[in-house]
């Protein structure tokens, strides 16, 4: 299968934010995601998705259809068999179709997801024996586990950290690639001019253009204001 690299995406998500828990939902999420909404970055909701043991496939196509996938690891992340598959779908369309992953740590140390010890690791090793795991998926869940562990991500310590502060240091605008494509048409439309002009956004669906116009209005009020 081609990889973004060699086939241009059209993505149906800006992000696809992978967590469990309804207190990461309540707290870190919930500010994210509403951050995500005042910037027009498009993440995908999966408004209370009933999860059983395999992936559901409506967000199968999700994760296939995001751009960047923010997995906030939490002690309670590797609690169930679907986040952890959920996960390896996360790497798999990393490696296929060049999707950006970013983790988050949230209250634990990147080295516990890393190796899967303290109390991420029993969680993990609890979640491998409920569910009877063949040695082979438990191999693959560990290798996920790693691979997006190692990754450049946030690390945020409920003790002592900012949860305002990290939400503004986790800068997916770069990533969506908007800053360029506003700077461009910022030069087109001249905003600082009197004058009236019209500049069309031409391209195939799902590449951000409704974004790019919805981006350039919000500023131009921020200007004006």
């Amino acid at each position: 299968m081609a990889s973004s690299s060699s086939s241009p995406r059209n993505w149906l998500y800006d992000v696809f934010p992978s967590f469990s828990g309804e207190d990461v939902r309540r707290t870190f999420l919930s500010h994210f995601l509403k951050e995500l909404e005042r910037k027009l970055i498009i993440a995908f909701r999966d408004n209370k998705i009933e999860r059983g043991q395999s992936l559901d496939p409506e967000l199968q196509h999700a994760i296939k259809d995001s751009r960047i996938a923010v997995v906030v690891f939490s002690k309670n992340y590797a609690i169930s068999s679907w986040c952890l598959n959920e996960l390896l779908e996360i790497v798999k369309c990393k490696e296929e179709y060049g999707q950006t992953v970013i983790p988050v740590f949230y209250g634990l140390d990147p080295s516990q997801v890393r190796k899967q010890t303290g109390d991420f690791g029993v969680i993990f090793e609890k979640t491998c024996r409920h569910n009877k795991t063949e040695e082979m998926v438990k191999i693959q869940w560990r290798e996920a586990l790693t691979s997006v562990a190692n990754t450049l991500g946030y690390h945020y310590s409920v003790t002592c950290g900012n949860e305002a502060k990290l939400i503004e240091e986790i800068d997916l605008e770069e990533f969506v690639g908007m800053e360029d494509h506003i700077a461009n048409m910022s030069v087109l439309l001249e905003l600082e001019s009197e004058e009236v002009r019209m500049v069309g956004i031409w391209g195939s669906s799902g590449i951000g253009k409704t974004t790019i116009a919805r981006l350039i209005v919000v500023k131009r009020c921020d200007r004006i204001e």
